[in-house]
């Protein structure tokens, strides 16, 4: 069952402008280590940041809280399963507002979907609830 969706658009040139003018700042605040690494390691910088900036948004509506209510940016982590597919690892408030949403005896699986057509990036996440025998 589906227990959260979440869609946001992401203007690349506003990330561009933001890594330009707060660097780190702007980076070591919202994403995670991990998530700086795979951004700094491409060519287009901006659109792998703005893509995750999206899905981070997306995740926070899904989960009903937006960045509020005790979930924060680097709560919300952006990796690749190994054959490159997007998802997302939940930790600290959102984690909990996660665990929080489901029914008992259910696993949350999150799917995510990532895409950028400069100037724009966008993403959407849907959290279904798996009865846990089939969550895996």
């Amino acid at each position: 069952m589906i227990i959260g969706i979440g869609s946001d658009l992401c203007d690349i040139r506003r990330i561009a402008r933001t890594l330009e003018r707060h660097g780190a700042r702007f980076t070591q605040r919202v994403f995670t280590d991990g998530e700086r690494a795979r951004c700094d390691a491409r060519a287009a910088r901006a659109e792998g940041y703005a893509r995750r900036f999206a899905a981070k948004e997306a995740c926070a509506k899904a989960l009903g809280t937006g960045l509020s209510g005790g979930v924060f940016w680097r709560d919300m982590e952006v990796v690749n399963l190994p054959s490159g597919q997007p998802t997302l690892h939940l930790t600290g408030g959102a984690a909990e507002r996660l665990a929080d949403l489901l029914p008992p005896g259910h696993a949350a699986h999150l799917h995510v979907s990532l895409t950028d057509d400069p100037p724009l990036a966008q993403a959407f996440v849907i959290i279904e609830a798996l009865p846990a025998a089939n969550a895996a």
